[in-house]
This record gives structure tokens, sequence and C-alpha cells, in this order.
């Protein structure tokens, strides 16, 4: 599986402006309601959804990145994108300290092995350094969908 199988490039934001979790959250949901992948009557089931799961436990994994993600009935195909945070973003990470990269995911209920799989390939690119780097110096959509098809072929 690679990133560029579920990342709604339409989506992507570069300038994230909340600071706080939930701002966050509706902020990225609203990028893929606006890219056309959610539609405006389940924003607000998916946002619950998301907060709901950071209730269990905050997905701001340390070192400035967070993966907040759910399953919702309403999509039928995993989506993500991802968020980028100049100022940072009180996320109640493991260290506690602000987030400044984002990826949202997605997907359907029925689909487990299929999100557990776009977690694990997150994970495992955010492990490396680099491509943390470069997402974090990203200005622009296009330099972020060219770190993520990079890191898809690196990894081909």
């Amino acid at each position: 599986m690679k990133l560029s199988d579920f990342v709604v490039s339409d989506a992507i934001i570069v300038d994230l402006q909340a600071t706080g979790k939930e701002a966050a959250i509706r902020e990225i949901v609203g990028s893929l309601h606006a890219a056309g992948r959610i539609a405006e009557a389940d924003t607000e089931g998916v946002i619950r959804a998301i907060l709901g799961r950071e209730e269990l436990g905050s997905t701001g994994i340390g070192q400035g990145v967070a993966v907040p993600h759910t399953r919702h009935s309403t999509v039928d195909q995993l989506i993500g994108t991802v968020a980028l945070s100049k100022q940072g973003v009180e996320f109640a990470s493991l260290d506690g300290d602000p987030v400044h990269v984002l990826f949202l995911l997605v997907s359907p209920p029925n689909r487990p092995g299929e999100h557990l799989r776009a977690l694990e390939n997150i994970s495992r690119h955010l492990k490396d350094e680099r491509f943390t780097n470069f997402l974090r110096q990203s200005k622009t959509r296009e330099q972020v969908i060219e770190i993520l098809d990079e890191a898809d072929h690196n990894s081909a």
C-alpha cells in the first residue's frame, strides 16, 4: 500500500491555522469535505468519531507528529490527508510537544486490515527523520505531494 493510494492531494493543508486538537481535526476534516471526499452532512459525525478515538489515547505520537484516525460508515474507501502547522498544535502528545505534521485517516468500518496497513505505512515513514523534516519544510501542496511520491517510490 502506498501513501498515494489514500492521501487526497486536494485536501492537503500546508498552513493549518488551528492551534488546538479539536479545531485542527475540524479544519482537516473540512479539507476532506472541500475536496469532495466527505459529504457535508457527514463531517460532524466523522469529527466526533475522531475525537472519540482521541479520548482513548492521544494519537500525538511524539516528535511533532500526530496520526488522528477513525473508521466511519459514511466513507466507502480509505481516505486521508496531511496537514502541516507552522505554529504547532497542542495535541496532548506523548512527549508533550506541539504537533507540526498531522496525517488524518478515515476508513470504512468493514476494512480493518486496510486501516491497519495504512497506519503502519504512515508510521514507518514518520520514523524516517528525513521524511518528517522535508514535510515540515514544505511550503506548497505540490512539495508535499512530491515528498509523499518519493517516499512511495523508495519503499516500493
